[in-house]
């Protein structure tokens, strides 16, 4: 995979009903923004009797612009508002178990078990599936954990200052699975239970760290990869494979791009804590994500994935979830950035 970027001056307005039933929750941004008119893109923030769809989130539009939603909430509850069938590609990195607190109520990832984690992302998933087309994809990126039962940590963690808190993994816990120096499986077990759903996983991709965080372990090998699954709901769907493959050392002039993704981790200078690298999005988007498409990410953190997809051009637009405000200020940072090249042209 590489960093090649393409831009592209085509843009999509907003829908007028979606901005004025919204408009106290967005907040502003760039100033030379063009007045936004009705668009091809529905969402469905209002139900057909013009009242907000039951169980809709009453604030959770947190931006928008010609090409960009952020909206603020519990994933699962913000995807019952978007319409069925109306995203061509989703790509995501839900919090892992057990790794960080970002001190949000109704965070994913400090579940006491990790089956009660799996269940609720199979719930968040389910919705997705309903707004996701029927060609079209979801990628999802998991890591993995091991139980410790050690109990509460004391002084610094020797991996990562943002887990200095009580994790559900360093309780005593339910055996077989959950003792001590057990690799969990979490993104096996999820994708099983994906499968379990009626998805179809066509690819359980790998990546790998050249420059992995240090692993200070003496009784096994240094983690340094994680999965990137590719789930798909038929068995023919949107992939472009002349965007993604590469050169061929057979007969054949191209073929298909490998499921191991050699990817360094990069420094990042955002406040959200786990940031996954841009790159980590170029192989889903350009292969799943078609011109004028429209790209999902449920669990947007700092806007990562959506600022990838808007900067290979071709009119994408992208929506984007969090259920932290504090990351949101950034992904809307990032997201704004990223449209510039295209306003400016127009």
């Amino acid at each position: 995979m590489t960093s090649t970027v393409v831009q592209s001056s085509v843009t999509y307005p907003l829908p007028k009903s979606t901005l004025e039933t919204r408009r106290s929750t967005i907040v502003p941004v760039h100033d030379d923004r063009r007045p936004l008119t009705t668009g091809n893109l529905d969402l469905r923030d209002i139900s057909p009797e013009g009242d907000l769809a039951e169980g809709a989130p009453q604030q959770s539009l947190y931006y928008a612009s010609p090409r960009a939603w952020l909206y603020c909430g519990d994933a699962t509850d913000v995807l019952t508002t978007l319409n069925t069938a109306s995203v061509d590609c989703i790509v995501t990195s839900p919090p892992y178990y057990g790794q960080r607190d970002y001190g949000v109520a109704g965070q994913l990832g400090l579940e006491d078990h990790p089956q009660e984690y799996i269940n609720k992302l199979i719930a968040v998933f389910r919705q997705a599936r309903r707004v996701l087309k029927p060609t079209g994809s979801l990628w999802v990126n998991l890591g993995d954990t091991y139980w410790s039962g050690k109990g509460r940590p004391h002084g610094k963690d020797a991996k990562q200052k943002a887990r200095r808190f009580t994790r559900p993994q360093d309780k005593a816990g339910e055996r077989p699975l959950c003792q001590p120096k057990q690799l969990l499986l979490i993104p096996h077990r999820f994708a099983i239970a994906m499968q379990d759903e009626g998805w179809i996983v066509r690819n359980d991709n790998v990546w790998r760290k050249p420059r992995p965080t240090p692993d200070p372990v003496r009784d096994r090998s240094a983690a340094s990869h994680e999965y990137v699954f590719h789930f798909v709901t038929q068995r023919k769907y949107y992939y472009d494979y002349s965007a993604v493959s590469v050169p061929s050392t057979g007969q054949a002039k191209r073929q298909a791009p490998s499921s191991v993704w050699d990817i360094p981790t990069v420094p990042s200078q955002k406040e959200h804590t786990a940031v996954f690298p841009p790159d980590l999005a170029l192989l889903p988007v350009r292969a799943t994500c078609p011109p004028d498409g429209v790209f999902l990410d449920p669990f947007c953190g700092s806007g990562t994935a959506l600022t990838a997809a808007l900067c290979q051009g071709q009119g994408r637009q992208v929506i984007g979830i969090d259920i932290s405000a504090q990351a949101l200020v950034e992904a809307q940072e990032h997201v704004v950035v990223a449209q510039r090249p295209d306003e400016r042209r127009s």
